[in-house]
């Protein structure tokens, strides 16, 4: 059995979602956390920036560099 094909348009607000809850967890761990949380912060402006600008170059760059933050 295949897996369902997903595209960009559907991954991309999960993986959105995914970085805004890494970011409050980088929060929460207090000074510690800080440059984490600026390095994803930087990555949502620029997700959110490149949604809006419709520029599919820019959102798949941008979705490849949420894509490199773990949990």
């Amino acid at each position: 059995m295949t897996e369902p094909t997903t595209t960009l348009g559907d991954e991309y607000p999960i993986e959105q979602e995914r970085l805004r809850n890494l970011l409050q967890q980088y929060i929460e761990i207090g000074p510690a956390g800080t440059l984490g949380a600026v390095m994803i912060k930087a990555s949502l402006a620029e997700a959110d920036a490149a949604a809006v600008s419709g520029d599919l170059v820019r959102m798949i760059r941008a979705f490849q560099d949420m894509k490199e933050f773990k949990s």
